[in-house]
């Protein structure tokens, strides 16, 4: 495989759109992406920006369409993810399949030295986010166990057994007494859990 540092002829322009509500329109995003000279555009209609591009239907489609030497364009980079890291991701794989990335809000376009270059200090950036995020938490932890805090401590009910717990409660079929004794928790713990899952109210005496 050659080197992504070498500047390459472009072949296909292939862009990818996508909104995230029906509310939004997708027309501005197209529009750009055939003013650049696409080929051929791909949307995703009502698919959030937190879902990996991987797993959209479009742009796994347009992943597919992509060959060795083709230009894989977007509107703005976070039409590509939210997170930081399904951008590197995709980018990535694209730069492993020898196909360039541009991205025309950003300016960022992979057949340029600049842009190569952006991209390299932006990866070097989110490798050292992903490292100070690990170490704070490391830190955290340790801090926490220092302190006698029980980490990971599971609940006492699960939610299958507090929606059976309201049924029963709300249908007379048993008490709170007797729920709370079956499951040797207090009514406390059982009013949390129905709060916690945004259930009616009952009384300490049902």
């Amino acid at each position: 495989m050659s080197n992504f540092n070498e500047v390459k002829i472009p072949g296909r322009r292939i862009g990818y759109a996508r909104i995230s509500t029906s509310e939004q329109l997708i027309d501005l995003q197209v529009n750009a992406l055939k003013q650049y000279g696409c080929d051929e555009i791909f949307c995703d209609k009502g698919v959030s920006g937190s879902i990996h591009p991987f797993e959209r239907d479009r742009a796994k489609a347009a992943m597919a369409h992509l060959r060795k030497g083709d230009v894989f364009v977007v509107w703005k980079l976070d039409r590509l993810g939210r997170s930081l890291k399904n951008v590197l991701d995709t980018i990535d794989r694209l730069k492993d399949n020898e196909i360039q990335f541009v991205s025309l809000t950003e300016s960022i376009d992979t057949t340029t030295a600049t842009g190569r270059a952006f991209l390299q200090i932006t990866g070097i950036f989110s490798e050292l986010e992903r490292n100070l995020i690990s170490e704070r938490t490391r830190e955290g932890l340790k801090a926490a166990r220092e302190r006698g805090v029980i980490l990971g401590r599971r609940r006492k009910l699960s939610d299958s057994d507090i929606y059976a717990a309201h049924i029963k409660i709300t249908h007379g079929h048993a008490s709170v007494r007797e729920i709370a004794k079956h499951h040797d928790v207090s009514f406390l713990t059982l009013k949390r859990g129905f709060d916690r899952l945004a259930l009616s109210p009952v009384e300490a005496s049902a």
